[in-house]
């Protein structure tokens, strides 16, 4: 595999290599993916084309909260939040996120860029999920099993896998794309040149 100095090449095949992860599907997200996320120390990396309103369950409690409430919690703490996502967040996550002001404020990072269509998370730099799933209840298992999308992933804590993916993503989030990328009628603005 060619290594490049950003860690992040754009066309790659990469060695094969024996990788002890774990296959996640349907319920399984929420479980492996969605309650490592609300666990995060440090930090929550997310690429995903669709971006929605989740609900979570409370800790302790039957009820379900937005996930923006438990983001403003690990924001409150000083964990790092970024979504890289493909098209405008709905209605009911835009209207969420407006009820957090720290969130608003940068507590949660959020950047758009047309051509995002991997689906992965980061927690803690440590833990990394690569599927099929959106950032969204159906997508992530939250829903009933009559409501729930049909999905797939795995999950690893594979160090090199982790190291390249990270690469990859800090070369999408900082916009090193944006200036070949030919989508530029679509998109807000480079990536590069936002806050």
């Amino acid at each position: 595999m060619r290594r490049s100095d950003h860690l992040a090449d754009m066309d790659l095949v990469g060695p094969t290599r024996q990788l002890a992860c774990a296959l996640v599907a349907g319920r399984g997200h929420y479980e492996r993916v969605t309650k490592a996320v609300l666990e995060a120390h440090t930090s929550v990396w997310i690429a995903t084309a669709n971006l929605k309103e989740l609900m979570v369950e409370r800790p302790g409690k039957r009820r379900y909260v937005s996930v923006l409430s438990r983001f403003d919690d690990l924001a409150k703490r000083g964990v790092e939040l970024r979504i890289l996502h493909a098209e405008l967040p709905s209605r009911p996550f835009r209207a969420a996120i407006a009820a957090h002001p720290r969130l608003v404020r940068g507590g949660l990072q959020l950047r758009m860029c047309p051509r995002v269509h991997l689906k992965l998370v980061i927690v803690d730099g440590a833990l990394l999920y690569l599927g099929s799933a959106n950032w969204t209840g159906a997508g992530l298992g939250a829903k009933g099993s009559g409501r729930r999308n049909f999905e797939l992933g795995v999950v690893t804590d594979d160090g090199p896998m982790l190291d390249q993916l990270q690469g990859y993503y800090e070369h999408l989030w900082r916009g090193a794309e944006c200036k070949q990328c030919r989508l530029h009628d679509l998109c807000p603005g480079p990536l590069n040149l936002r806050t």
